[in-house]
């Protein structure tokens, strides 16, 4: 479904920073530990940015332009993108992965339409949720699906899985001694190309909160990292969230230094062009 055989594995891996650990891909089993290894090298090392959105670039998510962009190209994505290529992997090793629509709660009681992609994969008859696109809210380890209720520590953060009415699931994630929902989904499966619909959405309509500003974001063991629109802010496991502005000169150091991101010339000359645009 995936279309896991076309890509390539030993790049991937080594993209990711398991290539020497992980010996030849025939070698990987699809057990947990590989799940839990996978996902979380994969959200350590590929950024979450949508800034081909904001440079008016098409989102391409077959297989073969993600691991140009993401693997060769070291660049990072969003959730179609990021997930999309998980997926394969995951599917190449030997995985059952199915995708799942979800809607994103962080905005209050508003009411929002299914746009963000997450993955449930099967391992030994229990489902694990899989998500490297949900930015630096989002969980840098597979969460179990079978016991709604249960605290999941990931270092120093804490998520939860809360069961509602008609089979929906939300993933909360606590700060400091409050619950927040991130993100309800329902047990439909959603298929490669119901996230390319989405992804039309997204990287195109003018509600679509990902056209016209910057968003790069990381969700690192310690500190969670967000550059959205000129705002940089750093979350603490504790509840508490620094934040400071980003001057158009800073921009590209930022990128680098704080989210492992260096664009092509041309594309960073754009980008900051466009910072300076809205001053």
């Amino acid at each position: 479904m995936w279309s896991g055989d076309d890509l390539d594995l030993d790049a991937y891996l080594e993209r990711i920073g398991l290539r020497e650990v992980s010996g030849a891909p025939g070698e990987l089993r699809a057990d947990l530990a590989t799940l839990y290894a996978v996902h979380r090298a994969h959200t350590a090392a590929i950024t979450f940015e949508s800034l081909d959105v904001l440079l008016g670039r098409p989102v391409a998510l077959d297989v073969r332009s993600l691991e140009e962009k993401l693997v060769h190209g070291r660049r990072g994505g969003y959730c179609y993108e990021q997930n999309s290529l998980l997926a394969a992997a995951l599917e190449r090793i030997g995985y059952e992965v199915t995708g799942r629509g979800a809607r994103n709660r962080t905005r209050g009681d508003s009411l929002l339409a299914v746009t963000h992609a997450v993955l449930v994969v099967t391992v030994d008859g229990e489902e694990w949720l899989c998500d490297a696109g949900f930015g630096h809210q989002g969980p840098r380890e597979p969460v179990p699906l079978g016991c709604p209720g249960a605290d999941v520590e990931q270092g120093r953060w804490t998520y939860r899985i809360r069961a509602e009415e008609d089979g929906v699931l939300v993933l909360c994630l606590l700060r400091g001694d409050t619950w927040r929902d991130l993100y309800a989904f329902s047990p439909q499966r959603y298929h490669p190309v119901d996230y390319v619909v989405l992804n039309h959405y997204s990287s195109g309509h003018p509600h679509s909160s990902f056209v016209g500003r910057v968003i790069v974001q990381r969700p690192g063991d310690d500190v969670r990292r967000a550059l959205v629109g000129r705002e940089l802010a750093l979350l603490h496991p504790d509840g508490r969230t620094e934040r400071r502005l980003v001057a158009p000169h800073e921009l590209l150091t930022v990128l680098d230094q704080e989210f492992g991101l260096r664009l092509p010339d041309r594309e960073a000359e754009e980008l900051v062009g466009m910072y300076l645009a809205g001053d």
